[in-house]
């Protein structure tokens, strides 16, 4: 057996796979009737710029052109003479384009259904004889794809022991873990293949039915194995929308279920058809930096100086006006108002005065909600709080800032007296009007906790005194609708370890996964603030629901505003369920931070009264 490289990369990285082939030969005027494994030998130059675009968008593995490269499928365009020479040629293309740690994965597809030549041909054969000639050509690794037969599997079991190298065994499953053609349980088809002699070093779904249905499957199949996973989903299937026939494939699409994907485990995730390098560019963009960020919260962020001692905190109640609350077990109102993208404060200062005219505690201000460019939130915070008598909350991004510069603000923060901060990791970057824009991600939100629980003992970045101390009071943020709720409920326990003065929750919905969450979490006695967000329209409800990986909207809110017709109608509605839904609440947490939709306070306001 050769040095796992796959397997050596998957424990430190999380790797970016390639695309589509098939889909990008097409784009190049190949159609259907061609055989796309054999333009290895007829259009090599077109096939190795497909992999070097692959390279060029930031992926790890390259997959070879190899899919339908074995004796019964070359046969019908009689080709069978030719597999050897495919199989090698495929993996010389790809190799080329690779730098010195890019993995080379070689493509197996199923066998197929035979035709008559092959009808009593064994298909161990016909999968194994493909997967030696990319071993003997140099493949790093196999991925034996869309597995949906009973048959294919069984024939991977039995050829396994005859594998020289790692290979990753990749099914088709649909969103209830059901394999697509043959309807035949994952939990079947994985006992059939975990029994063999051999068996993978890693899992996979691939194609399916988009990015949606492979979430969901793999939230039901990613704790069947200890084996690290690789997700690859295709383009999707078209949606109807309001009678409208629509492909939800964006770049931006594709990679916001790619971040939902690595945030369950998966170890590797890449495209299957339809997704190409624009896609993957994007996907390597936005999900590596949130793997960096995730990793940090392993890693010590300061280590104090031998001799320098921690002042004593100030007290909560001495703090800010909420921290006084907060230590007192007032009930606290926050609106949450975003900054606007230009550099005009007014219309924010004068909703600012509004909220404070009706007896809101707080504004609460987000940093460059969904990583895009507003002006800065620390700026606008000064200029509330100057300018209106109200306190504010801000909030303190990991994504847009190193160590150096975190700490230049959260000292900025401390001198213009904005002590109320709320600390997240961030979106990494999304596709929109800035693309070259990448996330940092030095840190995450349990080392900025860590960061700032410090600087409130007057030890900065270095370890080192700062002969003065800030006095924070630290916020973290919680989702109670997490798919992975053991990881949520580890990351809130390490930000309190961490420091955090009181809890803020994503916008809740469902009243009753909070209160199970609270409950879960109680022995932590933090505070807790409740995010509320006031539907403004069904379009709106239905936008969380289907377009927000992770928002839970329950059916009966559905059904609550559907049953208005009209726009003022249906956002009272949205208004009416938020205000029942902090009544259910209210005597588990210790306040509500209400947003303001599209920026009408005047809502957030008719919540709160």
């Amino acid at each position: 057996m050769s040095t796992d490289k796959f397997s050596l990369r998957m424990q430190r990285d999380l790797l970016i796979f390639d695309g589509a082939t098939g889909t990008e030969l097409y784009r190049k005027n190949f159609f259907v009737n061609v055989c796309f494994e054999n333009l290895v030998l007829t259009a090599a130059d077109t096939v190795q710029s497909i992999h070097q675009s692959y390279i060029d968008s930031g992926c790890d593995v390259i997959t070879t052109n190899t899919f339908s490269a074995n004796a019964n499928k070359l046969s019908r365009f009689g080709l069978t003479d030719k597999l050897e020479d495919i199989c090698v040629q495929a993996v010389k293309l790809a190799r080329k384009c690779a730098h010195s740690d890019t993995i080379v994965a070689g493509s197996v597809g199923p066998a197929g259904e035979l035709t008559a030549a092959y009808e009593n041909c064994d298909r161990a054969d016909l999968l194994l004889e493909p997967a030696l000639f990319m071993a003997q050509a140099g493949a790093d690794v196999l991925i034996f794809e869309s597995l949906d037969e009973p048959e294919d599997v069984k024939a991977l079991a039995k050829l396994s022991s005859r594998l020289e190298i790692p290979y990753i065994a990749s099914f088709a499953l649909d969103e209830n873990a059901v394999s697509i053609n043959s309807q035949t349980a994952f939990e079947e088809l994985l006992a059939m293949l975990m029994n063999s002699v051999n068996p993978p070093v890693a899992l996979g779904l691939n194609c399916g039915h988009g990015p949606e249905a492979t979430l969901k499957c793999f939230e039901k199949v990613r704790t069947m194995s200890p084996l690290p996973w690789v997700v690859q989903p295709n383009a999707g299937e078209p949606r109807r929308i309001d009678n409208r026939t629509m492909y939800m494939n964006s770049p931006e699409y594709f990679t916001t279920y790619a971040m939902r994907l690595a945030n369950l485990g998966a170890g590797a995730i890449g495209g299957c058809c339809g997704i190409g390098p624009a896609e993957i560019k994007e996907l390597a963009r936005s999900v590596k930096p949130l793997a960096r960020g995730n990793a940090s919260a392993e890693k010590p962020v300061i280590e104090v100086a031998a001799g320098v001692e921690f002042m004593p905190e100030v007290p909560l109640s001495e703090r800010s006006k909420l921290g006084r609350k907060l230590a007192n077990k007032e009930w606290i109102t926050c609106v949450e108002i975003t900054p606007p993208p230009g550099f005009d404060l007014s219309g924010v200062i004068e909703k600012s005065r509004i909220c404070a005219e009706n007896g809101v505690d707080i504004i609460n201000l987000p940093d460059g909600p969904r990583a895009s460019s507003r002006i800065a939130s620390l700026i606008t915070a000064i200029e509330i709080q100057r300018n209106v008598d109200i306190e504010t909350t801000l909030h303190i991004c990991a994504r847009d800032r190193s160590l150096l510069g975190l700490q230049a603000e959260l000292l900025g923060c401390a001198c213009e007296k904005i002590h109320n901060l709320l600390f997240i990791t961030g979106d990494p970057p999304k596709l929109g009007n800035y693309p070259a824009s990448s996330g940092v991600f030095d840190v995450d939100a349990i080392g900025l906790t860590e960061m700032q629980k410090k600087l409130n003992g007057g030890i900065d970045l270095g370890g080192q005194s700062l002969k003065m101390q800030t006095r924070a009071v630290i916020g973290v943020g919680l989702d109670p609708n997490a798919i992975d709720q053991e990881r949520e409920y580890r990351r809130i326990c390490q930000k309190a370890e961490a420091g955090a003065d009181f809890i803020v929750t994503q916008p809740v919905f469902d009243p009753e996964k909070l209160l199970t969450f609270l409950n879960k979490i109680g022995h932590l006695q933090l505070p807790v603030i409740a995010g509320v967000w006031p539907l403004a329209s069904l379009r709106n409800a239905e936008f969380m629901r289907t377009e927000v990986p992770g928002v839970v909207v329950p059916d009966s809110v559905m059904r609550r505003m559907g049953s208005h017709v009209d726009k003022e109608s249906q956002k009272l509605e949205g208004i009416k369920i938020a205000r029942e839904c902090i009544e259910l609440i209210r005597p588990h947490i210790a306040g509500v931070q209400v947003s303001a939709p599209f920026g009408n306070v005047q809502t957030a306001l008719a919540v709160l009264k």
